[in-house]
């Protein structure tokens, strides 16, 4: 079993900044594949970006290419999603996730545990 709790969504203008946090734990939660999925309302969860606990080999949607950056923090076992120039369509709630057989890292399908989201909204 994987436990993930995200944290730090909120209101910010267009252009603005925000990091969000996904504290993992569980016994084998370093052998997962850890990604961050957002969706808005009337839409899909869609792939934002994912990363390797023991690689630490990321990959990000086209959308948010050089706006997003993923990382891990092993001594606090938390995953972040730091997100700059952020734009109106990025409203969304964002989920963590954390798959253990991952064959694609963009479906959410191949994810086995996620956590209960947090709302980001970005004002014009």
């Amino acid at each position: 079993q994987v436990q993930l709790v995200e944290s730090g969504g909120g209101l910010v203008q267009a252009g603005g900044s925000l990091r969000l946090s996904c504290a993992a734990s569980g016994s084998t939660f370093r052998s997962y594949v850890m990604g961050w999925f957002r969706q808005a309302p009337g839409k899909e969860r869609e792939f934002v970006a994912t990363i390797s606990w023991m690689t630490s080999l990321t990959r990000y949607a086209e959308s948010v290419k050089g706006r997003f950056t993923i990382s891990t923090d092993n001594a606090k076992n938390t995953v972040y999603l730091q997100m700059s120039s952020l734009k109106p369509e990025d409203t969304a709630s964002y989920y963590c996730a954390a798959g253990l057989a991952v064959t694609n890292r963009a479906r959410a399908g191949d994810y086995d545990y996620w956590g209960q989201g947090t709302q980001v909204t970005v004002s014009t």
